[in-house]
């Protein structure tokens, strides 16, 4: 019969499974181990540099190598001021604080109390604005144009830092920032690389040449500068009897000379100051090679007074 010769064919599904046996989790994987790689790269990293080196990698990566900072003290820290009043404000206070204009509400108060207590505002004849000239013009406002020149300043250096393959190593000794008194260079120590030689004035080749791409970009701008040694924390007792003082002074007459020898005229020099270890840029370590450092100060000029006392 065709029943009995008929032909069944059976066709038997496969579970589901090997989904589980493709490739994709071996990728997700490998992505897990690469991550975790990094991960312990970078905290060893962090467990081995120093803190000069982070701080030079830091600036490395930072979009501009000139920090606005207007703590109380003008330090990298912005915690460290001087006074109470900065303290409150979280050690930040503006550089055009003193300089705004009274309103018209106050002038009205102060003249209505000298009135009260029989005093004139203006003398018989006279202009009452030459008697009694606006706090704007007893404490003048520095110009903003200055800032753009200090940014300026602190640019062309990063540039001349970059530029030359002698500097490009020594990049991570120097630090630019703004502070109330103007635009602050700073040459600082790292380990094995010292700006002067062990307990003398007498900079290092390394040094000289930082200076001299300093002097160049100083030059361009008006206003005066003034210069400072800084050294660390240790005692330090020299030939007849030196301290760190002297040391730190002697350091930062060593850099004027420097200066003048690349361009920068001798009235330019406001000062040269040694402050030992008075002002350590790392308080926590004050032994730190960061603390031993000159500082180069492009002062904030207030703008010429008027001929004649005219106002």
């Amino acid at each position: 019969m065709a029943g009995e010769n008929a032909v069944i064919i059976k066709r038997v599904k496969k579970g589901g499974h090997g989904g589980h046996h493709g490739g994709a989790w071996k990728v997700a994987y490998a992505d897990f181990v690469t991550a975790m790689m990094a991960f312990f790269l970078l905290m060893w990293l962090i467990n081995t540099t120093t803190p000069e080196q982070k701080r030079g990698i830091a600036d490395y990566f930072a979009a501009q190598s000139i920090s606005q900072t207007f703590s109380g003290s003008g330090g990298v820290l912005g915690g460290k001021v001087l006074s109470e009043e900065s303290a409150k404000a979280g050690g930040q206070t503006s550089v055009f604080q003193k300089s705004s204009p009274p309103s018209p509400s106050d002038t009205t108060k102060s003249k209505d109390k000298q009135n009260n207590k029989g005093g004139s505002t203006a003398a018989e004849g006279q202009d009452p604005a030459s008697q009694n000239p606006s706090s704007d013009h007893l404490e003048r406002a520095v110009p903003s144009s200055q800032d753009g020149q200090f940014e300026s300043a602190a640019e062309s250096i990063r540039q001349a830092l970059q530029d030359s393959p002698e500097l490009a190593e020594l990049s991570k000794q120097v630090m630019v920032d703004q502070t109330p008194d103007g635009l602050r260079i700073q040459l600082v120590d790292q380990d094995q690389r010292p700006m002067f030689e062990k307990g003398t004035a007498e900079p290092t080749p390394a040094a000289r040449r930082l200076l001299s791409a300093v002097a160049k970009i100083v030059d361009r701008l008006p206003n005066r500068v003034s210069i400072s040694g800084h050294t660390d924390g240790g005692a330090f007792v020299g030939a007849k009897g030196t301290t760190n003082w002297e040391l730190s002074a002697a350091r930062a007459n060593a850099a004027r000379a420097v200066l003048s020898q690349d361009g920068l005229e001798a009235d330019r020099i406001y000062e040269v100051v040694g402050k030992a270890s008075s002002e350590p840029l790392l308080p926590e370590d004050p032994n730190a090679s960061a603390n031993r450092r000159l500082s180069i100060l492009l002062m904030r000029e207030a703008p010429p007074a008027p001929p004649g006392g005219a106002l």
